[in-house]
């Protein structure tokens, strides 16, 4: 049986110390789990406005969309593959706060990053990249 591709989108949002914005997931996949802000393109969205539409819903903040840092693949229940887009985004507004998906939201520097427990492979994807804080 073919798997089932859901297209995500995630943000590489950094303040001007360095520090990562990430949230903690209220629902599952990875409930309670640290992640970068992001979740499913919408029919009719292009990714860009689907990272922009994410990151609003979950941390308040508004930004503005840069380049794609990477994709990944990830399985999820009853044969349903991600396939997640990370694009570098900068607040550009906003405040932060958690809201939609998301019970907590922070930026954090390579140690707190380190130290939270994150979703799957996200540490290991994010130094790949070059892309840890600091």
């Amino acid at each position: 049986m073919e798997a089932h591709r859901v297209d995500c989108v995630g943000a590489l949002v950094y303040d001007d110390q360095g520090r990562l914005l990430v949230v903690r997931r209220a629902n599952e996949p990875g409930r309670g789990l640290w992640s970068l802000p992001g979740g499913r393109v919408e029919p009719g969205e292009d990714d860009q406005a689907a990272v922009a539409r994410e990151v609003a819903e979950e941390t308040g903040l508004t930004v503005r969309v840069g380049p794609l840092v990477g994709e990944v693949e990830r399985e999820g229940p009853n044969g349903v593959l991600y396939v997640i887009r990370d694009y570098e985004a900068k607040a550009v507004g906003g405040d932060l706060r958690a809201g939609d998906d998301a019970s907590d939201a922070r930026f954090v520097t390579r140690a707190e990053f380190l130290a939270l427990p994150t979703t799957t492979l996200l540490v290991s994807t994010l130094d790949q990249w070059q892309a840890l804080p600091g």
